[in-house]
């Protein structure tokens, strides 16, 4: 058997000389456990953040050097501190963005959401609250959220080009994302699974003369390898807790 030593590993996503890579790391809250089975959206109720599995290879996985942005609920910055405490260093400052909220359901928050779920037709409770277009009573409709969303990464892209971005948001608004990185309608976001405390990794290139996305993980679960923690488990969950004892 040859002992010569395997060919080293290339990297597949070079980014071209001329080229400037701005890299978003999406990271969804963690599991919210208060909301009594009702929408909450925009209403600032904290989420839990005991699963010290789920933490630990999250802050393993996110870069050291980057920028940090979170929407202006405190289940976005709760979730942030568990990710530091578990070995991420802490930034001197994590922004706080109103464009990266969750989308405002204005009268919807509140109600039970299984009779929610149950009045609507299937096609649309099956993958949000209300098509795209429809606007909640006294709030917003998904489109709305990626306007304000899409208009926030575009301001953000101008001021820190180049650099690694993560932000702490929500799964609107990472679908929102997503969407508008694939070039497609907001509504297309809909069709994306985003789990609480996944990494989604967009990244902006542009140069002088083109621009672009380049998606390189969308949900990823960087806990999901570890022997402690059963796979496609959602974070801290009974299930999940009871075997860690």
């Amino acid at each position: 058997m040859s002992s010569a030593p395997a060919k080293p590993f290339v990297a597949q996503h070079a980014v071209p000389v001329g080229v400037t890579s701005t890299r978003w790391w999406w990271v969804r809250h963690a599991p919210v456990r208060e909301d009594g089975g009702n929408i909450y959206g925009q209403s600032d109720i904290g989420c839990d953040c005991s699963d010290s599995v789920v933490f630990a290879g999250v802050a393993k996985f996110l870069p050291r050097d980057a920028v940090w942005f979170s929407s202006n609920l405190k289940r976005t910055h709760q979730t942030a501190a568990a990710i530091w405490a578990a070995g991420l260093p802490k930034p001197d400052q994590m922004l706080h963005e109103k464009a990266f909220a969750e989308q405002d359901l204005g009268e919807w928050q509140g109600m039970n959401r299984a009779a929610f779920f149950a009045a609507r037709p299937a096609s649309i409770a099956s993958y949000w609250f209300a098509p795209a277009h429809e606007r909640a009573p006294g709030g917003e409709s998904f489109n709305d959220l990626s306007d304000r969303t899409v208009a926030g990464i575009r301001r953000i892209n101008a001021a820190h080009a180049g650099k690694d971005i993560i932000c702490v948001s929500h799964g609107g608004p990472i679908k929102a994302a997503i969407a508008h990185a694939l070039g497609l309608e907001a509504g297309a976001g809909f069709a994306f699974t985003i789990d609480n405390c996944s990494v989604t990794r967009l990244d902006y290139l542009a140069s002088d003369s083109h621009s672009g996305w380049r998606v390189p993980m969308i949900n990823q679960q960087p806990w999901i390898a570890s022997h402690a923690h059963d796979a496609m488990h959602q974070p801290a969950g009974p299930e999940v807790t009871n075997k860690l004892g």
